[in-house]
């Protein structure tokens, strides 16, 4: 392997690792400062605005990188800049329209959630969707750039900022912290934003150029990607959602759910670098004709993250009641068998960590569409039946359900599209390794 694609592919991981225990460091941090009933108040009114900006923002960064590698790979620079031109401005409006509609459920959040503090802090998470504006398109300017080590670089520096803030205004309260980390959010994205800038000059300055016969695969590409995003967008955080109205259970249990989902979230975390780094390299390799190279990546990594899940689970299993008296507190334990679970619904998602990246790198993001919607559409009923019952325990449970069908329905996908492209792959060509573009 060249001694720059190692330092690339090393660097990601650093930064994206380094993200995470900062990440983690800030739930940590807002969670021991707040205590559990100030920490469930904070909990709703993040989630709340995550989902919101999630499921209402337009999801244009995938066609970005998609079509982005198209037009690079032909030379196609005009389309490339008006491509890009128009992703921010949809960006732009989408993180709008999340905000307003914050705004408006904020007068009923505490009707909603039965709770008196939450109208304050759901103004003050109003203003996170705008603070994202930046990110995630900046983010598929890196990555078209070849260029994955800057952006899981900017990704540790993003929850360092984000930390900052929560640490500062936790001391304070939870409409403090909430500002704290949507200032952090802010001035991450200028930075990353400015970043972004000067690598997307880096390319040919051209006028840009028209469409044309594009625009319809692109909308369309555009549509279902952010359908499919707010799909998951209801798979990932509709259960504390849920969980934390008084139709199911309470913001407190909402809070516990979020210390019991830790260990799904560091998993997911543990194949952020190798996940970026997939996209951009079977992107390329899709679009290249290379298709025996895709399906051969996936399999290596659903093996070899299977290997490491059979060794790392069981004793995490055994300790975490342990775990999460050492990092949360005591106040923290009756999230403890939740976080089992939880624990397992994240090995099963590490294993097929693939499937977020691979419907973007072949062209069908659709394909989020039906498996996360058909995980959804399990999970939601579950957490409000077993969620009634056992609170953030029955949620999780809920979850490692949905997990593993989501899981069965994708080997089926996998095996059908693997099948209809046997003839390209016995006749894939050897894909050169390609430069990023140089800085």
């Amino acid at each position: 392997m060249p001694k720059q694609l190692l330092w690339r592919r090393s660097a990601t991981a650093i930064g994206t690792y380094g993200s995470v225990v900062l990440g983690v460091l800030a739930t940590l941090v807002a969670a021991r400062s707040l205590g559990a009933d100030a920490f469930g108040l904070f909990t709703v009114a993040l989630v709340a605005a995550n989902f919101f900006q999630i499921l209402l923002d337009l999801t244009v960064e995938e066609a970005m990188v998609k079509f982005g590698y198209r037009y690079k790979t032909a030379e196609r620079w005009g389309r490339l800049r008006r491509l890009y031109g128009r992703g921010l401005v949809f960006k732009a409006l989408g993180g709008v329209v999340a905000a307003a509609v914050i705004l408006i459920l904020a007068p009923f959040a505490n009707s909603i959630f039965g709770s008196k503090h939450l109208f304050e802090p759901m103004l003050i998470a109003s203003l996170l969707p705008l603070a994202l504006i930046p990110e995630s398109l900046s983010g598929a300017v890196f990555v078209l750039a070849g260029r994955y080590d800057i952006r899981g670089g900017f990704l540790a520096v993003t929850q360092g900022f984000r930390l900052a803030g929560i640490a500062a205004g936790s001391q304070f309260g939870v409409d403090q912290a909430l500002l704290g980390l949507v200032l952090g959010q802010a001035a991450a994205s200028i930075a990353i934003g400015a970043g972004a800038l000067a690598v997307f000059r880096r390319f040919p300055r051209v006028e840009t150029e028209a469409l044309e016969e594009d625009r319809r695969d692109i909308v369309r590409f555009v549509v279902q990607s952010s359908i499919a995003t707010g799909v998951v967008s209801l798979r990932g955080v509709i259960v504390g959602l849920l969980l934390g109205t008084k139709l199911v259970a309470s913001p407190k249990d909402a809070g516990y759910f979020k210390v019991a989902q830790s260990p799904q979230t560091g998993l997911a975390a543990l194949s952020s670098p190798i996940r970026l780094i997939m996209l951009t390299e079977q992107t390329r390799a899709w679009e290249a004709g290379s298709t025996d190279a895709v399906f051969a990546s996936v399999r290596r990594f659903s093996l070899s993250a299977l290997a490491l899940m059979i060794v790392a689970v069981p004793p995490t299993y055994v300790f975490m009641p342990d775990l999460v008296r050492l990092f949360y507190g005591s106040t923290y334990l009756p999230a403890s068998d939740a976080a089992r679970l939880m624990l397992l619904a994240g090995a099963i998602q590490l294993v097929l960590a693939w499937t977020k990246s691979l419907p973007v790198s072949i062209g069908r993001p659709g394909l989020r569409i039906l498996t996360h919607g058909i995980e959804t559409v399990v999970v939601i009923p579950l957490v409000i039946v077993l969620g009634r019952i056992w609170q953030a325990t029955g949620a999780a449970a809920a979850t490692l359900i949905a997990t593993g069908v989501f899981a069965a329905v994708w080997l089926i996908a996998l095996e059908r599209i693997r099948r209809a492209h046997l003839p390209l792959e016995r006749e894939a060509p050897v894909l050169p390794e390609q430069e990023p573009v140089p800085l």
